[in-house]
């Protein structure tokens, strides 16, 4: 859940390090947003080749804005990568980028693009710390508030769409989806309402997996054949330790493939490399753990 809890829990994190997450990346500005991201991950084994673009998808309710990446030879199968409350920026056109040289053809999208296209964080930001949220967050939140659980799947049906019409794209492999904090759940919706197509489904620092209301996304575990990821943060644990039992509960019931944890020592928004609690470690592993799932249900 992010909030203002998570977020002065983060900056605490962020404060207690020695050298600042700001200071360090200014420190390598000059070398790029590339070179930066590429430094504080371990090398790719037999990185491929890719092809990037910016490109229109359409939707039922307009042009989606988006960014697509894939390896220059062959086909290969897709992937759909959902970005967190701050929406689509460098951070995670890096993450497509790193992913597609692993071999998958991914689709980086816009969630806000109804209402706004390209980043809503300011071009140049480091870190996404305080005086960044104070920005950022009020319009954010907005644009948050006007996605629903029937926009989470009719843009994932457009974005599969639009992927398998790509000659990039292996249409005999079955699809990867992946969410960050609120759009964690937009994972497991688009694995429920396209069981035949979505392979594999990896949430991140997920919010709101597990409500009272009838529309909770761990009830459509029944509807999912997918294998499913879930990457707890520990201190969303610590506010609703229920969760991830109930998530083990309910996939284990169901029959379901789920690989669901806890991440010791992480907090909410470890994930993305931009976030004031990027946790380098945890996150690689993580990144591990959904490269495990990807291989073993989409090649």
């Amino acid at each position: 859940m992010c909030d203002e809890t998570t977020a002065r829990e983060a900056e605490e994190y962020l404060r207690r390090q020695g050298m600042s997450r700001r200071t360090f990346n200014k420190a390598v500005t000059k070398a790029g947003l590339g070179a930066a991201l590429g430094a504080m991950l371990p090398p790719l084994a037999a990185a491929a080749d890719v092809v990037e673009s910016d490109v229109s998808v359409t939707t039922p309710d307009g042009e989606a804005d988006a960014y697509f990446v894939h390896p220059a030879k062959g086909r290969h199968p897709a992937v759909i990568l959902w970005p967190d409350i701050f929406g689509i920026r460098p951070a995670f056109r890096q993450m497509g980028r790193r992913l597609a040289q692993q071999g998958y053809a991914v689709l980086v999208v816009n969630p806000y693009y109804r209402n706004h296209r390209g980043p809503v964080v300011p071009a140049g930001t480091e870190v996404i710390d305080a005086d960044v949220r104070k920005v950022v967050m009020p319009g954010a939140r907005k644009l948050a508030g006007t996605l629903s659980p029937q926009t989470a799947v009719s843009d994932g049906r457009a974005f599969v769409q639009y992927l398998d019409a790509q000659p990039s794209v292996d249409t005999g492999s079955r699809i990867g989806v992946m969410g960050y904090c609120m759009t964690g759940s937009y994972a497991l919706r688009l694995a429920a309402a396209m069981p035949q197509r979505i392979g594999a489904a990896a949430s991140f620092h997920g919010g709101g997996l597990v409500t009272d209301g009838a529309d909770s996304p761990h009830r459509l575990a029944p509807e999912i054949d997918a294998g499913v990821l879930i990457a707890i943060a520990e201190n969303d644990d610590a506010r609703q330790p229920e969760a991830k039992t109930v998530l083990k509960e309910t996939f284990a019931s169901a029959g379901g493939d789920a690989e669901i944890e806890v991440y010791e020592g992480t907090l909410h928004g470890w994930c993305p490399t931009d976030s004031a609690a990027y946790n380098e470690v945890q996150a690689e592993r993580a990144w591990s753990r959904m490269l495990a799932l990807f291989r073993r249900k989409l090649d």
